[in-house]
């Protein structure tokens, strides 16, 4: 009996495994591959491990920080993750996100895993940050993680570019790859009624960098020309330099009777509540909410930052503009407001270039072709 190729699917948190690659779990499954994953406080999270072994993948704990650098404790990630590819023996491995994507390429560089890859799925806030010893030691690690990697998949150009410029990469080693986000299940996520006020709605961590104080500060400037105009925030506090106080947020319910829904399991319920979907980020792989939100047949405003400028051509599914700016933002949700018609001609072009450009099925098939896996 031959014994089934193995792949090492790694990731810094449980949810991103189930929610973000899901499909790609299944995918692998259905090309022969017996699936194993690994991320941190696993072993916690009994709904997490049981959603991930129904998908059929064998499930592995890490210990992990996913922000701030401490040499001791991602010493101790490597040591782990190269001592369960020594048991596991996987043929494939794939990080993404910053410590799964340097730590785990570097122990299947040590233990000698044969086909390994990287997913950008963003430059993220270590890249953004004023920081420069944390910049340059990022970067520094990019480099030896990204050395022997196969190919390195980016979803989005300026990510890729990016990469280039700051020599982490050569463009002569032609190994990188751009592929359109992670995909987005357009049969699950369907198109919904719109309401019948019009309703602005934003998903993201409570962090500076997502374009929350932006989008706060715009809600609060249209609230006190237009009432009738509802406001919808869905999100969680996180522990990150850059994270918004409970204050702020506090103060933006207060002063726009925002509807903050807190941290939601299932977005759909918020999405068809909503009119129009807005992510003022500065930068992004490729923003799966706002995926979501274009299936379900919402249009969108979002910046001219890498990796959400992809996703709106300005002025047919929704409006671009420019990062950090409130006036801007403020304009671009005024005409929706002056012509809510635009609603709905420009929610049905979202729907199409989702079908169109970012189906899950396209995505993954992309990837596994890319990466040589056949049936």
């Amino acid at each position: 009996m031959i014994d089934k190729k193995k792949f090492l699917l790694i990731a810094n948190q449980p949810k991103s495994l189930v929610n973000f690659r899901g499909n790609l779990i299944k995918a692998l499954i259905n090309k022969g591959l017996e699936v194993h994953v690994v991320a941190p406080d696993l072993n916690n999270n009994t709904l997490r491990k049981q959603q991930l072994e129904s998908l059929g993948a064998v499930v592995h704990q890490v210990s992990l920080m996913r922000t701030g650098i401490n040499p001791v404790a991602d010493l101790k990630t490597l040591y782990q993750l190269w001592r369960l590819m020594l048991k596991i023996k996987p043929t494939y491995s794939l990080g993404y996100t910053h410590k799964p994507i340097i730590y785990g390429n570097l122990a299947a560089m040590f233990a000698r895993v044969p086909n390994r890859f990287a997913l950008m799925t963003g430059v993220g806030y270590t890249f953004l940050s004023k920081n420069s010893l944390l910049k340059k030691t990022i970067q520094f690690m990019y480099r030896l993680a990204l050395a022997n990697v196969e190919k390195i998949f980016f979803q989005n150009p300026d990510d890729e570019e990016l990469f280039f410029k700051l020599k982490i990469i050569k463009r002569s080693d032609n190994k990188t790859v751009i592929v359109n986000g992670s995909g987005i299940d357009i049969n699950s996520f369907k198109i919904s009624p719109l309401p019948q006020k019009i309703q602005f709605l934003m998903i993201s961590r409570l962090l500076g960098d997502k374009g929350v104080r932006e989008y706060f500060n715009a809600c609060i400037l249209l609230k006190k020309q237009y009432q009738n105009i509802r406001f919808g925030f869905v999100g969680f506090f996180d522990e990150h330099p850059d994270a918004i106080s409970e204050e702020e947020l506090k103060f933006c319910i207060e002063s726009c009777d925002l509807n903050f829904y807190g941290r939601l399991e299932d977005v759909k319920p918020a999405i068809s509540e909503s009119s129009v979907y807005v992510l003022p980020s500065y930068s992004e792989g490729t923003p799966r909410t706002v995926l979501e939100a274009m299936a379900m047949g919402r249009p969108i405003i979002t910046t001219d930052a890498p990796g959400c400028k992809e996703t709106v051509l300005d002025g047919d599914n929704g409006f671009i503009v420019p990062v950090k700016s409130v006036d801007e933002l403020v304009a671009a949700m005024k005409k929706f407001v002056k012509k809510p018609n635009l609603i709905v001609s420009m929610g049905s072009r979202s729907r199409k270039i989702a079908e169109d450009k970012y189906d899950v099925v396209k995505v993954n098939n992309h990837m596994l072709s890319e990466m040589g896996i056949k049936s």
